[in-house]
């Protein structure tokens, strides 16, 4: 069988196994995913990320992301840095400017994904990147397509939050994938849950679940269903998510250090452009070769 080259990394304990597909493409990623994401019998991870090259000029590369079910994702913060990361390092020469900053040299990266192009600033000490912020753009509360509110007052956890009207524990953000957050002393319920809520039809495509609990310190503890991975050290997209929900129902200010199983990530929602922004490390695992499984 074929082998070819795999990085993995991860972004808070959020691991994938990156392909630099502009030099080994892979025809079926969906049963490359599965059978590589097998945390007994393959690499181990939460899914396959697929590096490529952009088919339009408003961006500089492309990623894919195929969850360890085999679905596909549209979005993951976690994986954005770790890609900042991994082209900066790995591409020589670096193709794209590079300023000094306050200490540091920074360079950006338009990274074209299925919920849009994002932005993503390099902070670079030494040649190494030291962390990466990801301009997830505007968060969205409403979307048919994601979330139907009728049916949500089904769901078994309190009702969701509306604005004006009070109450509700929960809401439903996306960052470009659905989100749903719900704020509880109970984070641990992550497992019972989350995954049955992954699949409540309120989701029509199903949904990834926070569960979070503001901290003395007003930091936010937040834990993950991911859909399509099940619990997860960290989501970034969740985190955006977490932090856009404390925010907008009075719980916390637009900046918030969210603590996940994996690490804390750096949220801010500016106000001025109501653009979300995630800061936070990304990490080198391993490297190696992997049987490319019959196409």
């Amino acid at each position: 069988m074929k082998k070819i080259p795999f990085t993995k990394m991860h972004g808070c304990g959020n691991d994938y196994i990156y392909i630099n597909a502009m030099q080994h493409p892979i025809d079926n990623p969906s049963v490359t995913a599965i059978a590589w994401s097998d945390r007994h019998r393959g690499i181990g991870s939460d899914g396959l990320v697929l590096i490529g090259a952009s088919p339009v000029p408003e961006a500089d590369f492309s990623m894919r992301i195929f969850n360890a079910d085999g679905s596909e994702a549209m979005m993951c913060g976690n994986a954005s840095r770790c890609i900042g990361k991994y082209l900066y390092e790995r591409t020589h020469p670096w193709p794209l400017p590079v300023k000094e900053g306050n200490g540091y040299q920074e360079t950006e990266i338009r990274l074209l994904t299925l919920s849009g192009v994002k932005i993503l600033h390099l902070h670079i000490v030494n040649d190494i990147v030291e962390y990466v912020t990801v301009d997830m753009g505007e968060p969205v509360f409403e979307d048919e397509t994601l979330f139907n509110p009728t049916l949500a007052t089904s769901l078994s956890t309190p009702l969701p939050y509306r604005e004006g009207q009070g109450g509700g524990s929960a809401l439903f953000v996306s960052m470009g994938n659905p989100h749903y957050v719900i704020f509880t002393d109970d984070v641990d319920q992550v497992g019972e849950t989350g995954r049955i809520l992954e699949n409540h039809p309120a989701f029509p495509q199903r949904c990834n679940i926070e569960f979070a609990q503001i901290l003395p310190d007003g930091r936010i503890r937040t834990r993950v269903w991911e859909r399509g991975s099940g619990i997860t050290m960290a989501c970034g997209t969740g985190a955006c998510a977490t932090a856009v929900a404390a925010a907008r129902t009075g719980r916390a200010a637009r900046k918030s250090g969210i603590v996940m199983d994996g690490g804390t990530l750096q949220i801010e929602w500016r106000e001025s452009d109501n653009h979300v922004y995630m800061t936070g490390p990304a990490e080198f695992v391993f490297e190696g070769e992997a049987e490319l499984l019959p196409q």
